[in-house]
């Protein structure tokens, strides 16, 4: 309704001018209190807008309006609603009394009362309504910084869905097919990931996961997928999925960095020799599908930025025409369950294996908006309508022909 009060501000709503002055006396025999009267119960209302009272006393038998009519108004006026009502009446009367709370009244008086009773009951009225207030105020003030906060974080969102690459679609044979699906999380996950040519013959494909949520983990994302897209590093340590490990953990080691660290799995291929080799850092394995058939490339060592010294082994194998790759960041398997548990590895893969190659990112993100949905007891809100997974989800798939 207001700026908080710093003191205790009475309206005493009553026709009957002799009353309104004992109860002023009352008043300050008992210290500082700011107060005000009114006689016209018409008036009542306008008079608490502009004197914005921190308690009502309010009277009952009034001429022109009955003092619980008048309540009623006070609870209907979004200005008034909170303020603390008690009632004054000359008669102590159970089927009143109870009209009067079931209308709104926070507390009911025989007038006149003892002094010391009425500013206690003041007091103590007045000092729920000011805390009251107090936590309105700081639960505004905390929604339009998770506001703002939200606002940042789904331009920063945005900005790195921005620089991730474009879809590559070609027929010949030796080219390399590649898409992707990305949906960050309500607070923004750390995750990043691409795929460029190296050189004619040499594709780079890598996925990485920041460790924690929000701004910095982003920001910190984007910089290392910078370093492996820039050219700045040199030819041999970009070609061989090993030096390029050793070069990231060298590049962010996790003092420097605010604790935060990445996994990461980091494959090149040869469109020659038709090789794929490949390192990981911690990061769950990629998938190599063939006629249905599908095989993990695990990761060959532990996450980036842990220590001084790094060893990533490569591993290599051939791959075929028709051939298919997936990488993924751990938001896309690990779903909380409804009754407990993660929705895990082993249901992707059955999902993979069993649904038809085309469309398949899709699928999946269809599927797994569904276990997110049920895991947190909540109906679907349509199609179309945004649902945020846990983590960050991140999917590629690249296609050999």
């Amino acid at each position: 309704m207001n700026p908080i009060a710093t003191t205790d501000r009475v309206l005493l709503v009553d026709d009957q001018a002799i009353v309104g002055e004992a109860v002023r006396r009352m008043i300050a025999s008992q210290g500082a209190c700011e107060y005000r009267s009114v006689q016209d119960p018409l008036q009542a209302l306008a008079v608490a807008l502009e004197f914005k009272p921190t308690v009502i006393l309010q009277d009952i038998e009034m001429p022109g309006m009955n003092g619980l009519d008048l309540v009623v108004k006070y609870r209907e006026c979004a200005a008034t609603r909170d303020v603390p009502v008690i009632m004054l009446t000359g008669k102590e009367d159970p089927t009143v009394k109870a009209d009067a709370f079931a209308r709104g009244a926070s507390d009911y008086l025989v007038k006149l009362p003892h002094p010391v009773e009425l500013i206690a009951r003041i007091r103590h009225h007045s000092r729920g309504y000011r805390m009251q207030i107090e936590r309105n105020a700081a639960f505004a003030a905390l929604e339009q910084s998770e506001a703002h906060m939200k606002t940042e974080l789904n331009r920063a969102a945005a900005y790195v869905q921005s620089l991730l690459d474009q879809p590559m679609t070609h027929t010949a044979e030796g080219t390399v097919n590649a898409d992707w699906r990305f949906v960050p999380c309500e607070s923004l996950g750390g995750d990043v990931f691409g795929y460029h040519w190296i050189d004619e013959d040499h594709l780079a494909a890598f996925v990485l996961d920041v460790s924690g949520h929000g701004v910095g983990p982003a920001l910190m994302g984007v910089s290392a997928m910078n370093l492996i897209r820039a050219g700045s590093l040199e030819r041999e340590q970009v070609i061989n999925p090993s030096r390029m490990l050793q070069a990231l953990n060298s590049a962010f080691p996790m003092a420097r960095h605010d604790g935060m660290y990445f996994t990461i799995w980091y494959g090149v291929y040869n469109r020659i020799t038709r090789e794929l080799s490949w390192a990981g850092g911690g990061h769950p394995p990629a998938f190599h599908m063939r006629e249905g058939n599908l095989t993990r490339l695990e990761s060959t060592s532990y996450m980036t930025g842990i220590t001084e010294e790094y060893e990533a082994p490569t591993e290599r194998m051939t791959l075929a025409a028709g051939d298919r790759l997936y990488l993924y960041s751990d938001g896309v398997f690990e779903l909380h369950l409804k009754g407990g548990g993660i929705w895990g590895l082993e249901n992707l893969e059955a999902l993979l294996t069993t649904r038809p190659a085309e469309g398949i990112l899709d699928a999946v993100v269809a599927v797994t908006r569904q276990v997110v949905l049920e895991g947190r007891g909540e109906a679907d809100p349509g199609e179309g309508q945004p649902v945020a997974w846990d983590d960050d989800f991140s999917m590629i798939e690249l296609r050999f022909n």
